[in-house]
């Protein structure tokens, strides 16, 4: 990815929000530097931070959360200093747009699916009429939706559930952005429609030159998705690297237990394997690594000291005291030598 021209840069993000009186820090000095074409994985838990992260990059906070420090850059902007709705126009939906998770309340029920597609030409791309009308029946067809022109005349109540994700993805497309994102694209679908709304992101990222970030929970639906995998826990990125560095050689503990949890590495008649604890209460300061109170192999200083990102590869980088030279040498566990070896008789077969 070094090569590649950086098209969004998070620098040190805080985020917080008021609630009830207290202070809660959402997101934690996170970084992170988005490339231009390429798919990236946000994974963790709920709660982790995920959909806040990406949702401040469209101004799309809820009102009582705001960006504490840290800078967004994107196309020679500072999204961070972004104080006004006006401000936001420029970008949201015009440069970034954003896919939710819930069909059913993306659409407005009582508009034609064609009219609230074309509104999305009109307002962003400058095309008006018939030519906006033309378009829009493209995009239909081009999200899998047969006979778009009986379609573009219908109501969201008259398609499935996999049909509304379809045209909700139309919209975000129509608003020819540069940067998608994805909220849990998939999480309202059974698995086989799951699979053609992936695999039909993946047809539009080419076709329409986007870069796109997916967010889940789902490590197993990023693996045929994504170039990166960027893992958050508590607020930050905690490893980042490409999909199979990250599957395949994890660095970081909350990253083996989070592959650890795959029901493919379940064995017939054995618990799956579960994360013990809950995430840290973030209305508190977190002193040291956030996951080590969950972590068996947490050593002294992961509760004294927060780590900083070691470098594994020039693309492999994760915020864990393992990798430190003085550290002892911790092994990851079964699951994770598992998954090693079947991707290296996979590659080698």
């Amino acid at each position: 990815m070094e090569d590649k021209k950086v098209i969004l840069s998070v620098k040190d993000l805080v985020i917080k929000f008021r609630l009830r009186g207290d202070i809660l820090t959402a997101i934690r000095e996170a970084s992170l530097d988005l490339y231009e074409g390429e798919s990236l994985a946000i994974v963790g838990e709920s709660g982790s931070g995920k959909s806040v992260f990406t949702k401040s990059f469209m101004g799309l906070l809820d009102a009582n959360g705001w960006i504490d420090s840290g800078s967004i850059m994107f196309e020679g902007e500072d999204l961070a200093k972004f104080k006004t709705e006006k401000e936001w126009l420029k970008i949201r939906g015009k440069k970034i747009a954003m896919v939710f998770q819930d069909p059913m309340t993306s659409l407005n029920p009582l508009k034609t699916v064609g009219k609230q597609v074309q509104e999305a030409i009109e307002l962003h791309q400058d095309i008006k009429g018939d030519e906006a009308k033309d378009l829009t029946i493209q995009i239909l067809q081009d999200v899998g939706i047969h006979d778009p022109e009986r379609r573009y005349n219908q109501y969201p109540h008259e398609f499935s559930g996999g049909m509304r994700q379809r045209v909700v993805i139309a919209i975000a497309v129509a608003c020819n952005p540069r940067i998608l994102i994805c909220d849990e694209p998939t999480t309202a679908l059974d698995v086989t429609i799951q699979a053609q709304i992936l695999e039909l992101l993946k047809g539009l990222k080419d076709k329409y030159n986007l870069t796109t970030i997916y967010i889940t929970h789902d490590l197993g639906v990023v693996a045929n998705v994504a170039d990166r995998i960027a893992v958050m826990y508590a607020g930050d990125i905690i490893e980042i690297g490409k999909c199979e560095e990250v599957f395949y050689n994890p660095q970081h503990p909350y990253t083996w237990a989070l592959l650890s949890s795959l029901p493919q590495l379940g064995v017939k008649g054995q618990d799956l394997f579960t994360i013990k604890g809950t995430p840290p209460n973030l209305f508190y300061e977190i002193k040291g690594d956030a996951f080590a109170p969950r972590n068996p192999r947490a050593l002294k200083i992961d509760f004294v000291k927060r780590p900083p990102y070691f470098q594994v590869s020039p693309t492999h980088k994760a915020k864990t005291w393992l990798l430190d030279p003085r550290a002892p040498k911790v092994e990851p566990p079964e699951s994770i030598r598992i998954l090693r070896q079947q991707w290296e008789v996979g590659n080698n077969g």
